[in-house]
């Protein structure tokens, strides 16, 4: 057994001790892959993996729990164990990370009234009693009974969204109430306002900033805080779909950041490896617009999406060196790259004639994905129009964040963000026959994981549909979530200019990393093998999309594109990534 103590500075067994860490996020990465990962963090000279733990990863409905798989966050620490790697650990019910609703699970928006990050009571239950599931998992892997973790934090960069002590300390209690005994943190900008609105008794107070390091730590000082940690040194950033081009930051410059803070105090680089928001699980921020993020994480981190040692870990690598001496030598194989040429059409067929096959919910009002038990994807909206001759105006209350509008299977309106909020004019009216279909194909584009806007990110529509100048009654509604789209079986072919869902093969000898083209596509995403890879837009700036070896068979590999902007291309295995 061991103890780990911060006093005048970090201790670990009675000697001091300077935390050299690593962001990996375990549920960004394959679990085959957890290792090759880990073993490059050693290598790098560092002494400490990090991670975040996101709630509804492992609590995706309410009272289901997945811990086993690539869900086994234990194994992960283990892993790291068995490399002589120390762990902090990073279970707050709320963790950001550019992830999807920044950890929080979409059901709690089911519940009318919701409140978020503070002590209001039905939230606090609900995270206390997924506590109860998660910290006995963690806690004998504390130092304190022979594990590697030193660290726990409490909440995330609080002091910019509330003030709430009552809440902190209940978090703090929570976690001391069921078992965790090492020093519990938290991590907040180092700015007044921050510090002091996420400062809690008896919690470890660190840092989060990515530039001007000696001014950051020296602030930190002059409140009071020592000794002085960078909890997140942002040496990378993340991209949105839209923003033009693949976020790269000097690598020079970020060494000698990061040279700075190891000489004032303690560190631990965001990202060190950032790895992939598989499935439909990025987050998005909400300013002047909504800016969902793209699938891929690379953050321009330290190792490449798929593992590859970068310029910017050679330097850094260089900078541990100079004051620690020469890193371990550790002999890691190469993970091969390989591209597998163009995948073969198969068949095609609408989505909407897919969702018809499947069972729907009846109501008066169009109800949100939440409230339908839905947590991801799309939700189809349909109603049969009797009474209008044409659409002059269609307007969508309370939706998010993208909706295609369609009458008898041809796209009419593809509404984004901004234009949902207000009535849509048609710019010459639509005709309508008497019985015509009107269907939206509604879409979460992620919901925000920053901000206040946390508490209005139910999605699809949440209030109703407007029709010329009357609200239109009667509704059916379709999910069309992960599970539902690996299990289509489009037949035939689709003429162009409607959502569709597009089956096309390859053929695998040997299974290596590879990344899938999609030129001429619109937007969409894609299941391969029944695994949800994540989302594609022809906006970029993400051109091709990864796909770790382990998520390949040998043999035929199978994908499903729901694409749905009426578009179709070819699709292709490359051997290299286009992030932009």
């Amino acid at each position: 057994m061991g103890k780990f103590e911060i006093k005048d500075d970090f201790y670990l067994n009675d000697e001091k001790f300077q935390i050299i860490s690593g962001s990996i996020h375990y549920f960004r990465v394959v679990p085959e892959y957890w290792r090759d990962r880990l073993l490059k963090l050693k290598a790098l000279g560092c002494n400490t993996v990090e991670t975040y733990i996101p709630w509804n990863f492992h609590e995706p409905n309410r009272g289901e729990f997945n811990f086993e798989g690539d869900h086994d966050v234990c194994k992960f620490v283990r892993i790291a164990q068995e490399l002589g790697l120390w762990v902090i650990i990073r279970p707050s019910p709320y963790i950001c990370a550019e992830w999807e609703f920044g950890g929080f699970p979409a059901w709690l928006l089911a519940q009318d009234g919701m409140r978020f990050r503070c002590s209001y009571e039905p939230y606090m239950k609900e995270f206390l009693a997924y506590f109860d599931e998660l910290l006995p998992r963690l806690a004998p892997l504390q130092i304190t009974r022979g594990g590697p973790i030193i660290m726990m934090q409490v909440e995330n960069e609080y002091g910019s969204y509330g003030d709430d002590k009552v809440y902190l300390q209940q978090l703090r209690d929570g976690m001391i109430e069921r078992g965790i005994d090492v020093p519990l943190v938290t991590s907040d900008g180092p700015e007044h306002d921050m510090l002091a609105c996420g400062k809690v008794e008896g919690v470890f107070q660190t840092g989060n900033f990515g530039s001007h390091a000696r001014e950051r730590f020296g602030y930190m000082k002059e409140m009071g805080i020592t000794p002085l940690m960078c909890m997140e040194f942002w040496c990378g950033w993340f991209d949105h779909w839209g923003c033009g081009k693949h976020a790269h930051t000097d690598a020079a410059s970020s060494a000698r950041e990061f040279a700075d803070i190891l000489d004032m105090g303690h560190i631990n680089i965001y990202m060190f490896h950032g790895g992939t928001s598989f499935g439909l699980m990025n987050g998005a921020n909400y300013y002047d617009k909504l800016t969902p993020d793209v699938t891929s994480y690379d953050y321009d981190a330290l190792l490449t999406e798929d593992g590859r040692i970068t310029e910017k870990y050679r330097l850094f690598k260089a900078e541990i060196e100079k004051r620690n001496g020469p890193a371990p030598v550790i002999d890691i194989p190469e993970i091969p790259r390989k591209a597998y040429g163009e995948a073969t059409f198969v068949a095609s067929e609408s989505v909407t004639n897919l969702l018809a096959k499947r069972d729907a919910v009846h109501s008066v009002c169009p109800m949100s994905m939440e409230r339908l038990g839905q947590n991801y994807g799309y939700t189809l909206y349909r109603t049969t129009l009797t009474n209008e001759v044409e659409l002059k105006k269609i307007q969508l209350v309370s939706a998010n964040d993208r909706a295609v509008i369609m009458l008898d299977g041809k796209i009419i309106a593809t509404l984004y963000d901004h234009d949902l909020q207000k009535a849509h004019h048609f710019e010459t009216p639509v005709p309508v026959r008497k019985g015509a279909v009107l269907e939206i194909l509604m879409e979460n584009m992620g919901r925000v994981n920053y901000s206040f806007k946390l508490e209005h990110q139910r999605k699809g529509i949440d209030s109703g549909v407007v029709i010329n100048d009357h609200q239109k009654f009667g509704w059916e509604m379709v999910v069309c979530n992960e599970k539902v789209m690996a299990s289509f079986q489009p037949e035939g072919t689709t003429p162009a200019g409607a959502p569709a869902v597009h089956h096309l093969t390859f053929e695998v000898d040997a299974p290596a990393d590879t990344w899938l083209e999609l030129p001429g596509w619109g937007k969409g995403t894609v299941i391969l093998n029944d695994f949800c890879l994540g989302r594609f837009w022809e906006i970029g700036p993400q051109k091709r999309l990864y796909i770790p070896a382990p998520l390949l068979k040998k043999g035929t590999n199978n994908l499903l594109i729901l694409e749905t902007e009426g578009k179709s291309g070819k699709a292709f295995l490359r051997d290299e990534p286009d992030l932009g």
